[in-house]
């Protein structure tokens, strides 16, 4: 198939090209380009790309896809906190409009980046896709406004499907440090503390960053009825755990390193365990090929091989907030994330 994959240079997108393209589709991307420069491991050969806010995307752009695989959000809690209204805009509004144009365009196929943090403040109860939605931030308010009105657009010619992604981790060219697993092994690797921010008690789904790029190859090459309307928990039942669980992982794959929580550490909203079987009923292609052990020595091997140091760890480079912070008091970016002059530079 041809298909376009907006934020197909941000951490997911990173990973998924590759694997489209080792598949056997073309692959176009679009993207605002706000993390280019920040690149942890060599990337893949570009793909052709538009360089484009997805606020402005319109129907002409999607034109001659067969499908739409839409990842572009402001990607975190912090980053959505930094200006709500402008995390609606880009995370519900634009999405909305990209489906929209890509159904007005004629593309068959919309596959939405979703997100478990929609069932929100949830508890320990295992929840799958019929779970009711209890969202705490912008961020995960959005996924939910999302999932309701690009839903409407599903008919005979137009089919949308909602891949509600487990926490990411794993190493990517744009590695991103604000994500749970990531954050721990980069203090344990830079400092010697497996530092907890929270009391250690929330539940997180997890998955890998390079499983999610498969997860979203299984639902663009699956039969339509499989996957017309359809909202999947993508991850593992196996793959739900405590912070504290986590941390202690870390531990025992950092020789030296020691847990450590923040002085100001307390409870965290955000817990929700997730019921992932359907996707493994629904889409067979679909099965999970790292667990978060093996993820946590890939992250720790790949820390020591860049010689990462804490200062960089926590730097603008793989701290999105901090990114788009930056490029704010550079004045390349305005208070609604739109580049000033010729795309920031």
């Amino acid at each position: 198939m041809k298909v376009l994959v907006t934020g197909h240079n941000g951490y997911v997108g990173s990973e998924m090209v590759p694997i489209l393209r080792a598949a056997g589709h073309e692959v176009v991307g679009l993207d605002a380009f706000y993390f280019e420069d920040c690149t942890f491991e060599d990337d893949e050969p570009p793909v052709p790309a538009l360089r484009k806010d997805i606020r402005d995307v319109t129907a002409a752009d999607l034109e001659g896809f067969d499908a739409v695989l839409h990842l572009a959000a402001l990607s975190n809690d912090p980053l959505g906190d930094l200006n709500p209204r402008c995390t609606y805009d880009v995370n519900h509004a634009a999405a909305v409009r990209v489906a929209t144009c890509a159904k007005e365009a004629g593309v068959g196929r919309f596959l939405q980046a979703s997100s478990c943090s929609l069932y929100g403040a949830a508890g320990d109860a295992f929840l799958d896709e019929s779970a009711s939605f209890n969202p705490v931030t912008p961020y995960g308010e959005s996924k939910v406004f999302v999932e309701r009105d690009v839903g409407r657009l599903a008919d005979d010619g137009f089919s949308p499907v909602f891949l509600r992604n487990a926490t990411a981790y794993g190493v990517s060219a744009r590695l991103r440090a604000d994500l749970v697993v990531n954050n721990l092994v980069g203090y344990a690797c830079t400092s010697g503390r497996v530092f907890i921010k929270s009391d250690g008690t929330p539940w997180r789904p997890l998955v890998h960053v390079a499983d999610i790029g498969h997860a979203f190859l299984a639902a663009l090459e699956a039969p339509r009825d499989a996957i017309h309307g359809q909202a999947f928990n993508v991850g593992a039942n196996a793959e739900n755990y405590r912070i504290r669980e986590i941390a202690e992982m870390v531990r025992e794959e950092v020789p030296g390193s020691v847990v450590e929580f923040a002085a100001d550490a307390g409870p965290d909203k955000r817990c929700y365990r997730v019921d992932c079987s359907k996707i493994a009923r629904m889409l067979p292609s679909f099965r999970p090929r790292w667990n978060v052990r093996a993820g946590i020595r890939q992250l720790a091997e790949a820390y020591r091989r860049h010689g990462l140091t804490e200062s960089e760890f926590l730097g603008s480079r793989y701290l999105r907030i901090r990114r788009v912070r930056e490029l704010m008091e550079l004045g390349r970016l305005d208070a609604d994330l739109r580049w000033r002059g010729s795309r920031g530079r």
